[in-house]
């Protein structure tokens, strides 16, 4: 690399590490892990798949390093940067050190990739409309499912320690780790597979099929850990759980310290006996492998919480915006943690702050009358018009509304 990008990067490094080692953030990560620990408290509010092309203010986001892995790095701290300036009443799941995952290439899931048409209209955004290919009509296709193989590359490995360290490391210290939370998502990947149209056919005409389809998911997600166990040191403190945070008490060895996180997005039309029958009952025992459970996206459970209790070690519940929030947080009350996902929908043309007030009342009443934990979490932002504004007002009114019910 040369001087310049060096210096550049280590200057963005060093306010960076200023603003994650200060008090506030400590006491940020306390309430977050107390919130996971179901401590009554003021909720951790985040903002999260940002459309960054679309939020640079004076040129704060620009890039001014030449190489591209540096750039990389450069990205990072900038936009952290720029978070921690234009979002100050809110909480962020910056860290004061840099993660460095252990290198690991894995053979592609099932039957390979996603085959589809896209269309869009914005090349930047990566909010895309995709026009999917049946590739599981026919059963014989199942005989082709092939479990995975796992390769380590400590080659990489010590390569990106050494680029880092020579980078960074008298800056802010690196984190070298294995794994973290796992994503199974099985019904995400048989929708990018088949379509959802084909899901819901199958699910009157061949019910015996789809749950085939769902254990040759679960068998290939068995087999990955079996060897990330055998192999790979997890972190068991990691902030990031899919937009929300990870911080809690509790963690042990092994798979037992990280999370398990799940969803059935496809699904949420259908009966609660169903989603029971195709969404929660094939993944139980594979959630016993972890230490907790995060359970749900953008599908709405409401009328679905009993069945997502099924699962033994549930600790948080997605709750979208089109979910009731009353009902959901009746249901988990002070024994789980509720993520609520206020629309980004008010923030994608412009912003009403009464009307981003009245949503976030909603969710505040509801949980405080039934003694729910619960944070708020921003995120699906496909666009906010070409305006920053939009983002900054959400963040105020949000923390302003906060400050009304909490020190």
């Amino acid at each position: 690399m040369n001087g310049k990008d060096r210096q550049i990067v280590r200057e963005l490094a060093k306010r960076y590490m200023e603003l994650t080692c200060s008090e506030r953030q400590r006491k940020m990560v306390k309430r977050m892990r107390d919130n996971n620990d179901l401590v009554p408290g003021r909720p951790p509010v985040l903002i999260d798949e940002i459309p960054w092309y679309q939020m640079d203010i004076d040129g704060e986001l620009m890039l001014r390093c030449e190489d591209p892995r540096v750039r990389g790095v450069e990205d990072h701290f900038r936009k952290a940067l720029f978070y921690f300036k234009h979002f100050p009443g809110i909480d962020n799941l910056y860290e004061p050190f840099l993660r460095v995952q252990q290198a690991l290439s894995v053979t592609e899931k099932g039957i390979g990739l996603p085959s589809y048409n896209i269309r869009r209209t914005d090349g930047q955004n990566n909010i895309i409309s995709r026009e999917l290919e049946d590739q599981l009509e026919d059963e014989s296709v199942l005989e082709k499912f092939k479990l995975p193989e796992m390769t380590p590359h400590p080659e990489i490995d010590a390569d990106n320690i050494e680029f880092l360290t020579d980078l960074l490391g008298d800056v802010m210290p690196l984190r070298f780790f294995g794994y973290g939370p796992y994503y199974l998502n099985a019904w995400d990947y048989i929708a990018y597979v088949r379509g959802v149209e084909a899901i819901y056919i199958d699910l009157y005409d061949r019910p015996e099929y789809l749950l085939a389809i769902v254990q040759k998911l679960v068998d290939y997600a068995n087999k990955y850990l079996d060897y990330i166990e055998a192999n790979l040191k997890p972190d068991k403190d990691v902030a990031w759980l899919h937009c929300t945070p990870g911080y809690i008490s509790g963690m042990e060895d092994g798979l037992k310290g990280v999370w398990f996180r799940d969803n059935a997005q496809p699904l949420g039309s259908i009966s609660p006996a169903m989603f029971g029958e195709f969404a929660i009952d094939p993944v139980i025992e594979l959630s016993k492998r972890f230490k907790y459970t995060y359970y749900g996206c953008c599908e709405p459970l409401d009328d679905k919480i009993e069945q997502v209790k099924k699962i033994p070690n549930l600790r948080k519940v997605g709750c979208p915006p089109w979910a009731s929030v009353e009902a959901t947080a009746e249901q988990l009350g002070g024994n789980y943690v509720l993520s609520r996902k206020p629309n980004p929908a008010k923030v994608a043309i412009s912003t009403d702050p009464e009307e981003i007030r009245r949503e976030t009342e909603e969710t505040v009443k509801a949980c405080l009358k039934h003694g729910c934990p619960y944070e708020l979490v921003l995120k699906d932002i496909s666009t906010v018009n070409g305006w920053p504004g939009n983002l900054i007002v959400w963040a105020e009114t949000v923390s302003g509304v906060l400050n009304g019910y909490y020190d």
